[in-house]
């Protein structure tokens, strides 16, 4: 039988997971789709502390952690909340509070933004991570682990 091998720094691993917030829902997981994440470890994709929680696993783990906000995915931050004028908007894609909608950036990209507010003619649109500010527990299923 072939050693297994652990996650280290450079491994490619292929693992289900599912992120469930403190109530227990859950706000996103692999098996939904049954699709597997497949990652580099320290290619910037996930956070250190994602990372360093999935160090030493191998192929057949199952765990869960949990890590506060500055661990996961952050504190909101105020300068990335917007007051955007709603004739700027389109009417294929009104703004309506709890939307998500997609910006295009000067340089092409696209970046998510959640509508938070409709007053008036001003729209408040925050782009923050939708997961900033709370504790997120993640379950993780280790399916496959390549040393670099």
């Amino acid at each position: 039988m072939s050693e297994l091998h652990t996650i280290g720094p450079g491994s490619q691993v292929v693992m289900h997971f599912a992120i469930k917030l403190a109530d227990g829902s859950a706000a996103d997981s692999t098996r939904v789709n049954g699709k597997p994440a497949r990652l580099t470890i320290g290619d910037g994709n996930l956070t250190p502390n994602f990372e360093n929680c999935l160090i030493g696993l191998k192929a057949g783990d199952n765990r869960e952690f949990t890590l506060a906000p500055e661990d996961a995915f952050g504190q909101p931050n105020p300068q990335n909340i917007y007051h955007v004028e709603r004739v700027r908007f389109s009417a294929d894609t009104p703004p309506e509070v709890g939307a998500i909608i997609a910006f295009t950036q000067p340089d092409g990209r696209d970046v998510p933004g959640i509508i938070r507010a409709v007053e008036g003619q001003m729209v408040t649109v925050d782009f923050n991570h939708p997961l900033a500010g709370q504790t997120v527990t993640f379950a993780v299923e280790i399916l496959s682990v390549e040393s670099a």
